[in-house]
């Protein structure tokens, strides 16, 4: 679209993401940009314009995934076992080329949009090649499609010794090995650093509770993620490993399953500034859905996931009514939970969670656009024009965002990515 032409989205219900009731209204896109959106409706179309009638549906904002892994292998169509730890991890022993690893990033990061998510906040890469980033710069450039994209490196364990593809290489600790580390991912282009701040009883039993950074590791990550100017993510489940990255001034704290009452008041007090990922789907995939991967129910009670989904279900309701940033999304790209499945979050969140479908969406709209700082996630004027239009009222039942079929319309900045043309 050139800056000139309008695009008016007329006779639909306009669910604007931030919380409040869905109401009949016309939606006008100039450009890349919201124009005005008109309570009510009654736009006059001037010459040139195009009109989407939308009666029958909804129009909302595009959906942000806020724990995104396109370098993961799997995506609805394409599924991949051999990236299934811990019962495959075949894929570390072929891994693509760096060319290949982008080509297969760009196929999931066109599969998510086409899933009705315009905007993706990194929660890491695979791999140390910085794919994501050359991918980001793609996507910003028209080059290929898919979300808006923060590009996260791969993710710091702070041991000693170091698992890769080519065996076990030694790895510096300490407070100056972090500064190097956030400041060399930093100079690749990324725009968040991820550390592994607890580990995980997927790789051994009782990781989950192991916190692997010290307090002056955690700071000093901090101190040169500010300076560089680049985000902290974390992978967080122990108590100690959550409340040091919330004081270490850490973004994006994932998962986050095993706050005690201090991380929580801690959590709360800095509700401002930090947003929480609990990427439940994942684990509702290994606790349901994953025999036939090879994750039965006694293997998801080895890896942690029976224990860590019955300690989110009784820990985000509280983290709801306490006001903090939760954001639907997670850790899709494995075999039983692939690449194009992640609205289910929104079920879990009003399944489990005892979000409504209308905090639900905000949470995945106006929420998303905040991880992103980006002006997405609004229909507002100013807001880039990236939105939705869906079948009936996802308002009232999230599922239907499931289905790509419900998604009439997917727009973004201003462009038809699906639909009118």
């Amino acid at each position: 679209m050139d800056d000139s032409s309008r695009v008016i989205f007329t006779g639909g219900r306009v669910f604007d993401g931030t919380g409040s009731p869905a109401v009949p209204a016309d939606v006008v896109v100039r450009g890349d940009r919201i124009e005005h959106v008109r309570p009510g409706g009654g736009t006059e179309p001037e010459p040139g314009d195009r009109v989407v009638d939308c009666r029958g549906a909804t129009v909302l904002p595009g959906l942000v995934e806020s724990h995104c892994h396109l370098t993961f292998p799997s995506a609805v169509g394409h599924l991949d076992p051999s990236f299934n730890p811990p019962i495959d991890v075949g894929f570390f022993h072929h891994l693509p080329s760096p060319d290949e690893h982008l080509v297969l990033a760009a196929r999931n990061a066109r599969i998510l949009l086409d899933h009705g998510f315009t905007s993706a906040y990194s929660a890491g890469s695979l791999t140390p090649v910085p794919t994501e980033v050359r991918l980001r710069d793609r996507i910003a450039a028209g080059l290929a499609a898919g979300p808006r994209l923060r590009a996260a490196s791969f993710e710091r364990d702070n041991n000693p010794v170091r698992m890769g593809p080519d065996g076990p290489t030694p790895q510096e600790t300490g407070p100056d090995a972090v500064r190097a580390f956030v400041r060399e991912q930093a100079e690749l282009g990324f725009d968040s650093v991820k550390l592994l701040m607890s580990n995980d009883d997927v790789f051994f039993e009782g990781g989950s509770m192991l916190t692997q950074y010290s307090a002056e590791e955690a700071n000093a990550a901090g101190e040169q993620a500010r300076e560089s100017g680049v985000w902290l993510n974390c992978h967080a489940q122990a108590p100690e490993s959550i409340k040091l990255a919330v004081r270490a001034g850490f973004r994006s704290v994932y998962h986050c399953s095993y706050a005690d009452e201090e991380a929580i008041d801690l959590l709360e007090a800095h509700k401002d500034t930090v947003f929480l990922s609990p990427a439940v789907g994942i684990m509702w995939a290994n606790v349901h859905e994953g025999a036939e991967f090879g994750i039965d129910r006694a293997m998801a009670e080895k890896m942690g996931s029976v224990k860590s989904l019955e300690a989110m279900t009784e820990l985000y309701p509280e983290l709801r009514k306490r006001g903090l940033r939760v954001l639907p999304g997670g850790d899709y790209g494995f075999p039983n939970n692939p690449i194009g499945r992640n609205a289910r979050d929104l079920e879990l969140f009003v399944r489990l969670f005892g979000y409504s479908p209308a905090e639900a969406l905000r949470a995945i709209t106006f929420h998303g656009g905040q991880v992103m700082d980006l002006p997405v996630g609004w229909l507002t004027p100013g807001y880039f024009a990236d939105l939705l239009v869906v079948r009936d009222d996802p308002t009232q039942d999230v599922t239907l965002l499931q289905d790509p079929a419900n998604l009439e319309v997917i727009m973004q900045g201003g462009r038809f990515h699906k639909g009118l043309r």
